[in-house]
């Protein structure tokens, strides 16, 4: 029995020994890799995880990005950061390994500006959204409320008409106020914007381009008001614009053009149908208005006006934009110009904005200082159409011609105004209560100007 034991014994101690000498070349084997983890642009991130793959050895970067870890000579290192893709490399007895990582933008959506600076989505109290123009294509929208449009659940636009200018109703989770304003507060780069609906037509989000936004955080209910105040009851647009990069000078330039037409107009009767309506239920008064420019030889009407013809037109628009963005040592920068006409389908009706900008954002003391100077200064100068021409155009007699260079003899209840035909009392008196000539409606408004810094 004591035979047994005791070669049993002997047995255990010959196989630990062998392990143990099995695991010294092991530990020898083991090489010292080190290197920097950087962003596309040169930035080191900081924090950021560095593993040997199926075991349990990392490391994370420090504040400049450089990391030293020990592993196998034929091992694989997985770098991965918050809102950047991850990234396999094979060590293969390499003692230096520098990585650059690409932005993952699905997760940096991830990431919304709360007022106070950037939190995950998953840790925002209140309810959030967000919008990045670079990927819902920028390029279509002439003005920044253009984003908004069925972009997020709760956020109703409602376009002026087809207004060049835009200025939209913008509802956040319906109207709170019967008599007061329900215009949610824009932030333009962490300043809260004044409401210029007074403007010359605009409201803060027509003067800035679209190409210059990063991008919009929508927040839609009342924990918004514990950053701003009672001036979000309404919700707030936080928009948050394109800022310098460190690395190579980038320049972009972007061209858009835009045709708007009117898909559908009325069908409305034409002189001859009109008249003899009037010729039947008139009274002599109303026949003697459509009788003023109708041949008696004939009988036939010297003029057929379609005066939706005459106010409606297809427009062209067209918006340019050029930015010039990198570094200049150690101070980042991005300088941008911008020039928009945008012309409604109303004639008379148009836009012209042109914005210029400039962003520095240079950093100090390892990045622990951060400074923001951006100034954004904008001028638009926009004609606004009288949009009662579209109702006028459906009801003002098509047996009336644009323009009439003499004036109409007798009681015919017509006078000139300025060259254009309307509706007179007996006496001779504008009849206010008449409707009014639709391309005089559009061409006797002046335009307006606006310019905001």
């Amino acid at each position: 029995m004591k035979n047994i034991c005791f070669q049993m014994n002997r047995k255990a101690w010959i196989v630990s020994l062998m392990v143990l000498m099995l695991s010294f070349p092991a530990l020898a084997q083991n090489i010292t890799v080190s290197g920097t983890v950087v962003d596309n642009t040169g930035e080191p991130l900081i924090g950021a995880s560095v593993l040997a793959k199926g075991s349990q050895v990392g490391t994370a970067t420090d504040f400049d990005g450089n990391y030293r870890l020990e592993v196998a000579p034929n091992a694989t290192l997985v770098f991965s950061y918050v809102g950047y893709n991850p990234k396999e490399v094979a060590v293969n007895g390499q003692t230096t390994i520098d990585v650059t990582l690409e932005e993952n933008s699905v997760m940096l959506n991830e990431v919304v500006a709360i007022g106070y600076g950037v939190v995950k989505k998953s840790d925002a109290t209140g309810s959030v959204a967000m919008i990045k123009p670079d990927d819902v294509e920028a390029g279509i929208a002439t003005s920044a409320q253009d984003l908004l449009v069925g972009a997020s659940p709760g956020v109703t636009v409602t376009t002026n008409g087809g207004n060049p200018t835009g200025n939209a109703t913008i509802r956040i989770r319906g109207g709170s106020s019967l008599n007061a304003n329900n215009n949610p507060l824009i932030v333009i780069d962490g300043v809260p914007m004044t409401d210029q609906e007074s403007a010359g037509g605009t409201n803060a989000l027509t003067m800035v381009n679209p190409q210059n936004i990063e991008s919009m955080t929508i927040l839609k209910d009342a924990s918004a008001t514990a950053i701003y105040g009672s001036r979000a009851s309404n919700g707030v647009i936080i928009i948050t614009t394109k800022k310098g990069k460190s690395g190579k000078p980038q320049i972009n330039f972007a061209a858009n053009w835009h045709i708007n037409t009117a898909r559908k107009t009325l069908n409305m009767m034409d002189a001859n149908q009109i008249g003899a309506i009037i010729e039947q239920y008139g009274n002599d008064r109303a026949k003697g208005m459509v009788n003023e420019f109708r041949n008696s030889e004939n009988n036939q009407y010297l003029y057929n006006t379609d005066w939706q013809k005459e106010i409606l037109r297809t427009s062209f628009s067209q918006d340019y934009s050029l930015s010039v963005g990198g570094a200049a040592g150690f101070l980042p920068y991005r300088v941008n110009a911008s020039w928009t006409r945008n012309e409604g389908i109303l004639k008379t009706s148009d836009m012209n904005r042109t914005t210029v900008g400039i962003n520095l954002s240079p950093k100090f003391f390892d990045n622990k200082l951060s400074i923001n100077a951006n100034v954004q200064g904008s001028y638009v100068k926009t004609h606004d159409a009288d949009t009662g021409a579209v109702g006028s155009a459906i009801a003002f007699s098509p047996t009336l011609p644009v323009r009439y260079a003499y004036p109409t003899t007798g009681d015919t209840g017509l006078t000139m105004f300025n060259g254009y035909y309307n509706v007179t009392k007996s006496t001779g008196e504008y009849e206010n209560n008449a409707t009014k000539n639709p391309v005089q409606l559009l061409e006797d408004k002046t335009a307006g100007k606006a310019g905001a810094d």
